[in-house]
Parts: C-alpha cells; sequence; structure tokens
C-alpha cells in the first residue's frame, strides 16, 4: 500500500521533518491546531492501534515521547495534548498509523471535549463488555 506517509517519509511528498529515526518519522501537520502541530508516524505501513504490530508500537511511542519534549521546550508550551483517532468514527482521515502531538498554552482556546455520565446500572455493563473482550 502507497500511501500519503509513506510518500512524505520517501521525500516524494515535501514536509517539515522534525524527527527521523530508523523507526519512525515526524513532521509538522500541514492543517495544524496551532504552530507546532506534529504527525508522528511509522515507516512502515499499519492502519492505526487496531493493527499495528506490537513492537512498532512501542517505538511510535517512544518516538512521541522524545519529540513532545521537544515540543514543550522548544515552543514554552505550558502542556501537550498527545492525540491518535483510529477508524472513521474516531475521525481517522489518513489510514496510516499515526500519533498527533499539539502544543497547548494556557488561554489557547482550544476547547476540550464534552463530558457525559452514565445512566442508572450502564457503568457496570460497559466494564463488563470490555473485561468480556479482554
Amino acid at each position: 500500500m502507497d500511501d500519503l506517509f509513506l510518500k512524505i517519509i520517501r521525500g516524494e511528498i515535501p514536509s517539515h521533518k522534525v524527527y527521523e529515526d530508523e523507526h519512525t518519522f515526524a513532521f509538522l501537520d500541514i492543517k495544524p491546531v496551532g504552530p507546532g502541530h506534529t504527525l508522528v508516524v511509522p515507516k512502515t505501513q499499519s492502519r492505526n492501534i487496531l493493527e499495528i504490530p506490537e513492537n512498532e508500537w512501542l517505538q511510535l511511542t517512544k518516538s512521541v515521547r522524545i519529540i513532545s519534549r521537544a515540543i514543550k521546550e522548544a515552543l514554552n508550551a505550558d502542556g501537550v495534548n498527545i492525540i491518535m483517532n483510529n477508524e472513521p468514527a474516531g475521525h481517522q482521515v489518513i489510514f496510516h498509523s499515526h500519533v498527533h502531538i499539539i502544543p497547548r498554552f494556557e488561554g489557547d482556546g482550544i476547547k476540550p471535549w464534552p463530558q457525559g455520565e452514565y445512566k442508572e446500572g450502564e457503568v457496570e455493563e460497559v466494564a463488563e463488555k470490555i473485561r468480556g473482550a479482554l
């Protein structure tokens, strides 16, 4: 499969690379939530967290941690969000595993997603379903 991110990794599509190692490649998002919004991708194709091999996932998260620290320091950010969208319902648009690192600043106007509450008895039912799938 020859996806957009593989073309970026190979240099066929220009990007603003910020990091690269044997397993991962990181570059600035072209439609950033804010300055410094970075995508970290494995160099091998996998659809998302549901399909990425464990060893590649571990390499990806190692790079995310390294890059997050650098972004926070370089931009003097107050914090970072680490986000991975999976499948269309989870707002995944490019089907190559990737993690977003979004620098955050006090008062930046980015709103957290809405939170809800469980209905009576629902939390136990949901927990049991998850435990059953494990």
